[in-house]
This record gives C-alpha cells, structure tokens and sequence, in this order.
C-alpha cells in the first residue's frame, strides 16, 4: 500500500541549491561495487535542536565534515543514537523504504533512553523523503543492492558537565550499499563468548546507540581470532540465555518447522527485521514462538536434529543463515548451505522490498 509523499512534516528541509554533483561517471563506477558503507552521496540531511527554539534549521546540504568543539558533549560522554533502513528500487524506477515509522519509533524511544529530544515521526519521514528525492540517481539497481541510509542524534553541544546536552544535532547520510557479506548468503560461523556481555537489565541495550556497539567489538575480535565470523552474547545475569549476535537477532528452526526467536527482556534491540519476520513466518506456515532460549537448547538441539536451522536478520545483512556454532572447548555445526526454512523466509522478505510480491501489510513507503 502506497503513503502519500505530502504528508504534512514537523519540519521543511530546505534543499541546497549549489550543491556541487559527482559525474555520472563517477556515481556509475561507485554503484557498479558500492561494498558497504563505503561511499556517500552527494547530500546530506541536518537539523539542530535547542531548549528554547526546538528542532529548526532543517536542511539537505552537500555532505562532508561536521565541525564540533573539542568539548563537544557526545566526544566525552556518548550522549548518541542511530538507526539503519534502506531504500529500494523497483523494477517501475521508483524507491521505496521498508517500514520506516518503525524506524522512526525507535530512533524516539532510543532517544528518549539517553536523554535525548524525540524526532517527531513526521520530520524523520521527511527527512528521508528529501536526502533520497535529491540524490535518487544513487540508488543502485540489480541483485540486493540498496540504497543504506543512516539517521543518527548527537549531543552537540560545547559543555564538559554530565547533564543531557542543551543543543543536538540531528544528521542522515545514505551509501549505497551491495551484499553486507562480501561471501554472499553462506553460512557464517559465530563464536559464543562467555568474558563478554552485550548489555545487562536496566542499561541500553534495547536502544540503538553507539556505545552498545563500541562494548561488543572487544568480543568481535575475540571471534575473529577463533576464526569466526561473528560473536554471540548471553545475558549478563545468568550467563546462559541467548540474547543476539553484535548486530543481529537471531532465529532458530525446529524439526516440526516452529521459528523460535529470544524473547525481548529490555536487553535485546528489537529489530524491525525481527519484528517483520514474526508476521511473515506466520503466515508461510510456521508457528513462531518467542521465549527464552538456552545456550545448551541451541547446542543440544543442533547435536540431536531438534533445531534444523539457525538464522540471524537485521537490516543491512537481511537474512544471514549460521552454519557454526564454537565456544571454548567445542563446536556443533548447523550446515554448510542456507536451509529450506531461512531461504523461503529470506526470499518472501526481500519480494516485497523490492516490489516483487504484494505488500499486503502496508509496509512500503515511496521516496521517489
């Protein structure tokens, strides 16, 4: 179902009109291997809020560097949030966004974790329905290729005291982006850590912030020197439950086809991947359960063919099929190809991203 482009913002964003363009040839030879997060678009979005004047100054400018003071508040005390989504383009020339007032709802609630002023929904639609109306002809074509787009809230202000900032700066970027894993949709292999925790009760992990993703990268390359390609957190209570990967929820596939995903316990991002895959799996047959899930159920069910298939999803890797699982002493391997269960919930997905299956859900927003 298609939304209306002219819904009324909280804010204009006022598009710069001497914005200098990179060649054609230039933007032709990027998207041909855009990798990912890479290579920038020729614009980018700003707006600035303050106590007294609220969000104002809402422009789409030439992207390039943003001055800050040393005593920037975000430089010492991480006061930041962030969100990712893409934007499609469909075989009729026309980009899409996939489910953006839930990106929009948790860029708030993140926001509101770390003392920082909500984004009205509104602004944050139009905020991507400007940055992508100027720059569409970077939106690749072909394969899994998106256009990634990254709103992110920074306190901006110059003050050195611990106290919520009184100046913000809202900013959105876009890169156009090609498959997350340069290996294509292959298993990956996950290292379980167990000297690291993602998040604990009563912190942030169930909002999308900088912080929580500079905490995992100790464990990432924990991983990477087991020879792994991603590392898996359990809760930091217990230090028995799955929680999720460094950025990514995760997905296990029953013998009698039954999805189970980590229930969210206030220390788990709920992904909008996450959430879009409950209402599909549903209705491609399978019964979706969420719940805690044991380290020892994962492996004891992969050992004993009770758990056939282990995905994990989100945004930028979509749908990413696990194919091992080592820790500190051993190792069950899930499978050497995506299984049946992930191929089908991956394909339905990315079909109606990029138009080829009916949105029956509303999901789709037009850009441009």
């Amino acid at each position: 179902m298609e939304r209306a482009l002219d819904e009324a913002p909280a804010l204009e964003f006022v598009v710069d009109p001497d914005v200098v363009r990179r060649s054609d040839d230039e933007r032709t030879q990027i998207l041909g291997a855009p990798g990912f997060g890479k290579h920038f678009t020729d614009h980018m979005v700003t707006a600035t809020w303050t106590p007294d004047g609220g969000w104002h100054d809402a422009r789409v400018r030439a992207f390039g560097p943003i001055t800050l003071s040393p005593a920037a508040a975000v430089l010492h005390y991480a006061q930041e949030v962030f969100e990712g989504l893409k934007a499609y383009r469909h075989e009729d020339g026309s980009v899409w966004s996939f489910r953006p007032e839930a990106n929009a709802a948790r860029f708030a609630r993140s926001a509101r974790r770390l003392a920082l002023p909500e984004l009205p929904e509104a602004a944050f639609l139009a905020s991507l329905e400007a940055l992508v109306g100027a720059d569409a002809d970077w939106v690749p074509t072909g394969g899994e290729a998106s256009l990634y787009l990254r709103p992110f809230m920074f306190a901006s202000e110059s003050f050195l005291g611990v106290r919520p900032a009184h100046e913000v700066t809202y900013c959105l970027i876009a890169s156009p982006a090609g498959s997350y894993f340069a290996g294509g949709v292959t298993p990956v292999s996950i290292w379980l850590t167990t000297d690291y925790t993602r998040a604990a009760p009563g912190g942030t992990g169930e909002a999308k912030c900088g912080g929580n993703y500079a905490a995992s990268l100790a464990a990432q390359q924990e991983a990477i020197g087991h020879g792994c390609d991603q590392v898996c957190f359990l809760d930091a209570t217990e230090h028995r439950w799955v929680e999720e990967l460094g950025g990514m929820n995760l997905y296990f596939v029953h013998a009698d086809g039954t999805l189970v995903t980590p229930s969210l316990t206030g220390t788990i991002l709920e992904g909008v991947t996450r959430s879009s895959i409950l209402t599909l799996a549903g209705e491609l047959g399978h019964r979706v359960e969420e719940r805690r899930v044991s380290v020892d159920e994962w492996r004891d069910g992969v050992a004993g063919g009770e758990i056939t298939e282990v995905f994990a999803c989100g945004t930028a890797a979509v749908v990413t099929p696990l194919g091992r699982l080592a820790w500190d002493g051993g190792e069950v391997v899930m499978g050497t190809e995506p299984g049946p269960v992930t191929t089908q919930v991956r394909e339905r997905l990315l079909g109606i991203q990029y138009g080829r299956e009916a949105d029956t859900h509303g999901w789709l927003r037009r850009l441009a």
